[in-house]
């Protein structure tokens, strides 16, 4: 049975045995409720898209934004310098699923296409003739007075690297999800069992971790894509009673990854440094941690301060009263007279809210994750010149005491 629901859309109602439900509910994916038909349960999406297979089951969350965005704020947050609209041109993609595996299938052959990437892999090995250098220890630990077989490390020259490892086993990863394109799952096992026939196929427990160099730069996007799907956004018999295999994205994680990373990229020309999660504390003890998700540093101190809010402005250009506290709450422990909160919604102006008995404001802002990528981004950018207009000497005194790790 198919399931299609839409991300942060209405419950629908599906007739599924229990321990489906238990499963597919373990996930994340959806909230379950039973109703009052036997057997029949009200599935209700949350802000997580993707596929996820259950036995014969297969429930796929679909964006409320076109994938192609998805994608690209993917690609954006992995990498902003290196990543382009245009890299993943996504014609026959209709879900989540589908359009991963067939911006990873993309990417890997672009990688792999000049040619596998070779490099020095160290080995530890018991052989009959002396390579490299002998493991003393070793030796007389396993080998006792034995002289053959001697316990050597040396470095061999070859495919089977870090790099390599990580894009075949987010191939084998995607082929095991349910329902791909006949065409990307064709790529994938050609990338898997053709190109990297010879690289060692290693569960994503046991992979080492890549660093990015000027050896493997072709290799960057593809392996920032593997990461992505090896890491806590798949999941394989992991979920629940039942074996469940799937891919699933949090678009509220999503989000404020992107504008995280698309703010720090635009105010670099503005000087200053920016920290994502900047990390301090709501009281004296130290013993409530406070979060925001990026602050803006002239020298070591905070100049301006961004939430950013996966979710929709209630009617009438409002905002959800938790977010206002939450965002008055970091001024007044940043000593910061103006907090910014970034929603994903369309072109409203932004709305602005001055706090009775306080000299903080709070203005909410609103990205129209619609726009083409090029527009989008010019949003960014213009938010970004906001928050560098601020008058850093003209801000209250620092009061209290601000403790930051």
């Amino acid at each position: 049975m198919d399931i299609t629901l839409r991300e942060g859309g209405p419950p629908v109602d599906v007739a599924l045995p229990a321990v489906v439900t238990a499963s597919l509910a373990a996930t994340g994916a959806v909230t379950p409720a039973p109703t009052t038909q036997p057997g029949v349960w009200s599935l209700t999406p949350g802000t997580k898209i993707g596929a996820v297979a259950v036995g014969e089951h297969v429930l796929r969350i679909q964006p409320k934004i076109d994938v192609r965005r998805v994608i690209f704020l993917l690609g954006y947050a992995l990498n902003p310098r290196g990543w382009q609209h245009d890299d993943v041109p996504l014609a026959h993609a209709d879900d989540l699923l589908s359009a991963v595996a067939q911006a990873y299938a993309l990417q890997v052959e672009r990688a792999l296409r000049p040619g596998v990437l070779h490099g020095y892999r160290t080995r530890d090995d018991a052989l009959t003739v002396l390579r490299g250098r002998m493991r003393s220890t070793d030796q007389l630990q396993r080998r006792f007075a034995l002289p053959l077989p001697l316990e050597v490390r040396y470095s061999e020259f070859t495919a089977d690297t870090t790099e390599n490892r990580t894009l075949k086993a987010a191939a084998l990863r995607l082929l095991e999800m349910p329902v791909l394109p006949p065409a990307t799952r064709g790529a994938l096992r050609r990338v898997a069992f053709s190109w990297l026939a010879d690289v060692a196929a290693v569960p994503a427990r046991g992979l080492g971790k890549w660093h990015p160099s000027r050896l493997n730069s072709r290799y960057q996007p593809a392996l920032a894509l593997a990461d992505i799907v090896l890491a806590g956004q798949s999941f394989e018999h992991a979920r629940g009673p039942l074996p469940v295999t799937g891919f699933l994205l949090d678009m509220a994680t999503l989000f404020e990854d992107f504008v995280t990373v698309a703010l720090r990229h635009a105010l670099t020309r503005h000087g200053g440094a920016v920290r994502p999660q900047y990390r301090t504390y709501f009281d004296q003890a130290c013993a409530v941690p406070a979060r925001p998700d990026l602050v803006w540093l002239h020298g070591n101190t905070p100049a301006a301060v961004v939430d950013a809010k996966w979710k929709a402005e209630t009617a009438g250009g409002r905002v959800p009263n938790a977010d206002l506290y939450q965002m008055l709450a970091y001024c007044t422990v940043l000593s910061l007279p103006r907090g910014h909160l970034v929603y994903a919604r369309g072109n409203e102006a932004p709305a602005e809210h001055q706090v009775r008995n306080s000299h903080a404001r709070i203005t909410c802002h609103a990205v129209d994750l619609e726009q083409e990528p090029a527009a989008l981004l010019a949003q960014i950018r213009e938010l970004a010149d906001e928050l560098a207009s601020v008058d850093v000497d003209a801000q209250p005194a620092r009061s209290g005491r601000l403790v930051v790790l």
